[in-house]
């Protein structure tokens, strides 16, 4: 089969214009709304677009990449994308609501079309080596887990959730799919709490939240969401990662650099990893060129976002004095 023709739209997020020229299943045909410098270089003479719809209007593009300019206006862009036969890669959160999200699902389901989100979070390592310990029964049944995503706080953290969809939507979608997708346990039921403490700014921009989730197996998870990373810290991002089962304890802390594995026998410590996992689009593109399976269902993967969704619809913003 031919390679995937991708339309790049937008910049706002991890839009993959460094896609190699020669990857085996897709190569980028056009873009819009992106600078030459967020392109590799070897894609700086695609065909460029004035707009969204031009970019769709284009017979070449089988797939639509969306970093949109607001994310508030992403699953309405999604929408148009697969009303004119485009399979759509949306950047996280692909919407700011659950019935938005269902919006986006029927119209993929009305033009037989796929819609994915850069929902690559699991993939890399070593949360992949520790999901496939996880699922093997290594540390037995899953009882709590424990996550968390920290970034560092700069001038450029938007005030204005539509923008980029907020620290609990954008980041912590995160920490969600690693209770999900690496603990191997649905979460049922999600409380959110948030807080501005320490916001320079006087706009939106949350600085922290705590999410206290029940699974569907009767266990317990918490995550830990935040823009309290130390600049001094060594990685961008900091994720961390626990899940205590029935037979023992396994944990990726420290950005995943530090990795231990305990059971009731022995402390095994530092877990092997199995190296380098494809990007996520890598997956989507071999799914979509050549009929390979994805990791997990279009449930399973957009399951954590609907999480995120209903507790940014129910959170409750704590401020300081209160009960």
């Amino acid at each position: 089969m031919n390679r995937i023709g991708i339309g790049l739209y937008g910049a706002n997020g991890h839009q993959i214009g460094d896609l190699p020229a020669d990857h085996r299943d897709g190569e980028v045909v056009a873009v819009a709304g992106i600078e030459d410098a967020a392109l590799a270089s070897h894609w700086r003479g695609v065909a460029r677009h004035a707009t969204l719809d031009a970019l769709i209007a284009d017979d070449r593009v089988q797939l639509v990449s969306l970093c949109s300019p607001r994310r508030a206006d992403q699953a309405g862009d999604a929408i148009r994308c697969l009303a004119a036969g485009k399979h759509v890669y949306a950047e996280k959160p692909c919407a700011l609501s659950e019935s938005e999200l269902d919006r986006v699902l029927a119209a993929a389901a009305r033009a037989r079309r796929r819609f994915h989100e850069m929902a690559g979070t699991a993939v890399a390592e070593p949360w992949w080596s520790m999901r496939r310990l996880v699922a093997d029964g290594a540390i037995g049944t899953p009882i709590q887990v424990w996550a968390q995503k920290s970034y560092p706080l700069h001038d450029r953290r938007p005030q204005d959730e539509a923008v980029d969809g907020g620290l609990l939507a954008q980041a912590g979608v995160h920490a969600v799919r690693l209770i999900e997708q690496v603990g191997g346990v649905a979460i049922a039921e999600v409380d959110a709490r948030e807080t501005q403490l320490g916001n320079p700014g006087t706009g939106d921009l949350r600085t922290a939240v705590a999410l206290t989730m029940t699974l569907a197996n009767g266990g317990l998870a918490q995550a830990t969401i935040n823009y309290c990373q130390p600049r001094a810290f060594p990685a961008w991002g900091n994720v961390q990662l626990r899940v205590a089962g029935s037979a023992g304890m396994i944990e990726a802390v420290d950005d995943g650099e530090r990795r231990r594995l305990v059971t009731h026998q022995r402390d095994h410590g530092a877990f092997a990893i199995g190296g380098a996992r494809p990007e996520y689009h890598d997956l989507v593109l071999a799914s979509l060129a050549r009929g390979e399976a994805m990791p997990w269902s279009s449930e399973a993967e957009l399951h954590p976002t609907r999480i995120v969704l209903r507790a940014r619809a129910s959170r409750r913003l704590v401020r300081a004095g209160a009960p």
